[in-house]
């Protein structure tokens, strides 16, 4: 598929799985746990959304996804901070990115409904 945010948050969901793979084996399974869902659910709700009903449709989808990049972001942000834990590395990046891109997608898509 040629769509910039579905691409960047499918490639994202692959580097969730792998980052939350490293912390089951550093036993950190509450954070891996909530991170895994979050993180994959950004991309599959943006992938859903591909396919919407209605306009609205298209743009709930879009809100769930940035919700769940928030999540995604705090979980990240909690393994960046603690003493004990891997570093995200580029992790935060990606989904600051991914959160722009959906923010004014988002934003444009209800302009456009209003008109």
């Amino acid at each position: 598929m040629n769509n910039p945010i579905v691409d960047k948050s499918f490639k994202f969901a692959v580097k969730i799985i792998e980052f939350c793979e490293l912390l089951d084996k550093e036993r950190k399974f509450a954070v891996s746990n909530q991170l895994v869902r979050s993180g994959t659910s950004v991309g599959a709700n943006i992938r859903e959304s591909q396919n919407p009903h209605s306009r609205a449709d298209f743009i709930s989808k879009l809100v769930i996804a940035a919700k769940e990049a928030s999540e995604t972001e705090y979980w990240l942000q909690i393994c960046k901070e603690s003493k004990n834990y891997p570093d995200p590395g580029e992790l935060l990046k990606d989904i600051n990115e991914i959160s722009r891109l959906l923010s004014s997608i988002i934003s444009s898509s209800k302009k456009k409904s209003y008109k």
